[in-house]
């Protein structure tokens, strides 16, 4: 998507239309687009870093401001809550739960407007309190965004945090013009739609008896079903990629290559964290640790909420700590889910939004290569930040576990 101009001409097309009137909104919205599409965080950065900066200082908007901006559209509820979402994220659960990206989706509809109402009404007025005591866009930043995919310890956290190495953000070769806006949406389009008819219409229809066999896993098709359609679904818009685009990638193997590369050392560091989980939860003194766990009041919608919170918070981390809690308590939640009527589907949302609350602490990776790339320091951006991406998400996942705990799942 980057190297055939598709994510450039999305966010381009979002700045002409939206404009400089209203500068934060077409960050996030271009954020949300091209994320909930299947782009990796990383990668929807690196392309909307320079966007929001020629917006903002059009616009005179504290620059401050335009990690939180950025932040609430790629790393909320694109990530952890709208209904079919192919960040890795959305798809950890369905294996524990037997459940699909499109876990109770109206609870997850409800949770992206209030993270997205939220994170927009603060960033609104913290740009209208600027405006008043005369703050614009100020000094230009002394780093410019390529800077901080050389930098050593960006690299070091952001591949702990997220799918993506930034070292090989450069390593592609990049078409020197983008696709029409529609040619360069599709593939995101076939993302979502493919993903939803394999879960509603294709694999329901197959013939998966196979699968109970011994060499073949001996699991059902519930276990796989979700991770088989999101890997469908991003195969497809691939393949349509190349249909409608293809032409416009200079070397379509170095693309190829420098994907694979960006996902060697992320996968070798969440397997790293969750290898570690899985010895600790093996010692007898993680026994202390469950129970201490399924004791927090509220019942289990709770206890998973503030399981997976600490376990993402200690490893800055939200797919990482959400293995890990599920790799040791998945199991558990889901037989007490069967026991008390919880629908799983609810266990998978609540699970995936909880992920996404405190693994945006200072130290995660995600946030540290946010402000390298924008130019910004914690002490400048982090507040906001940690409005948008932490206290707005917060009030979402109180949200559905209310809604889940008096409504079910829906």
């Amino acid at each position: 998507m980057e190297d055939s101009g598709s994510v450039t001409t999305i966010a381009a097309f979002m700045t002409e239309r939206l404009g400089a009137r209203r500068a934060v909104l077409a960050v996030v919205l271009a954020g949300a687009l091209v994320t909930y599409g299947g782009v990796s965080l990383f990668v929807a950065i690196f392309v909307l870093v320079p966007m929001a900066q020629a917006l903002f200082r059009q616009a005179d908007i504290p620059r401050r401001l335009m990690p939180a901006a950025v932040a609430l559209g790629t790393s909320t509820f694109t990530m952890s809550a709208l209904p079919g979402t192919p960040a890795i994220q959305n798809a950890i659960p369905m294996p524990f739960f037997g459940t699909t990206p499109f876990a109770a989706p109206g609870l997850g509809i409800l949770a992206s407007v209030i993270m997205l109402g939220f994170g927009l009404w603060w960033l609104g007025r913290r740009e209208a309190a600027a405006r008043q005591v005369g703050q614009g866009y100020g000094a230009l930043p002394a780093s410019r965004p390529e800077d901080a995919a050389a930098d050593e310890l960006v690299r070091e956290r952001a591949t702990i945090a997220r799918e993506f190495d930034p070292a090989e953000i450069d390593r592609g070769r990049r078409a020197p013009d983008g696709p029409p806006v529609l040619f360069a949406v599709l593939p995101l389009a076939v993302v979502v739609v493919v993903n939803f008819l394999m879960v509603m219409l294709v694999l329901p229809r197959l013939d998966t008896g196979y699968l109970a066999k011994e060499r073949f896993g001996g699991v059902s098709l519930e276990a796989v079903a979700g991770v088989w359609s999101v890997a469908t679904g991003l195969a497809a818009a691939i393949l349509v990629l190349l249909l409608v685009s293809g032409r416009r990638l200079v070397t379509l193997r170095v693309s190829m290559d420098a994907g694979a590369n960006a996902s060697v050392l992320p996968i070798l560091s969440v397997a790293s964290l969750v290898g570690f989980g899985a010895v600790v939860a093996a010692m007898p003194a993680f026994a202390l640790v469950r129970e201490w766990v399924l004791s927090i009041g509220g019942g289990p919608l709770v206890s998973l909420a503030a399981a997976t919170n600490i376990l993402a918070a200690l490893t800055g981390s939200a797919s990482g700590g959400l293995t890990i809690a599920l790799d040791a308590l998945g199991a558990t939640y889901f037989e007490i889910a069967k026991e008390v009527g919880i629908d799983p589907a609810l266990l998978h949302r609540v699970a995936v939004i909880g992920a996404g609350t405190l693994d945006s602490l200072p130290h995660n990776g995600a946030v540290v290569t946010l402000l390298a790339v924008c130019g910004s320091t914690h002490r400048e951006s982090y507040m906001d930040l940690f409005m948008v991406a932490i206290v707005g998400v917060v009030l979402a996942l109180a949200a559905v576990i209310t809604l889940g705990l008096l409504l079910g799942s829906f």
